[in-house]
């Protein structure tokens, strides 16, 4: 094998400090050593994105199961036993009457007095 020299240095892999052979761009000695310094820098975004992602989902699945027709009346302490986060949602869509939807993907809520909320399955016409 031979070895590509820049400036005169060798070059050496970002992960491991192995010497690198091959072309001169190449910053990792393998595969392995690739994936796990990716991995190793992406490891905080990832487990951010999963855990927001995974939140998302649990609300999604109580106002499912809380509204399996498509619409229903739930209470606040109903939807905060089950788990409910308020502080997650995907979007928020706002009548023309001024009410506003939480969504998470296609399941929503909005407040119909203090402490009681109309559970939705997103229509077509709201986008």
């Amino acid at each position: 094998m031979i070895e590509l020299v820049n400036d005169g240095e060798s070059r050496q892999c970002l992960e491991c400090g192995e010497r690198i052979y091959g072309r001169s761009d190449k910053k990792f000695c393998s595969d392995l050593c690739r994936n796990a310094f990716n991995n190793r820098n992406n490891s905080n975004a990832n487990d951010l994105i999963r855990n927001t992602n995974n939140l998302l989902r649990k609300n999604r699945r109580i106002l499912y199961v809380l509204s399996p027709n498509g619409k229903a009346k739930v209470s606040r302490d109903e939807l905060s036993r089950k788990g409910f986060n308020f502080n997650y949602f995907t979007n928020i869509y706002m009548t023309r009457q001024g009410k506003t939807y939480y969504f998470c993907y296609d399941m929503g809520y909005v407040e119909l007095e203090p402490n009681w909320f109309a559970v939705v399955l997103k229509q077509e016409y709201v986008s």
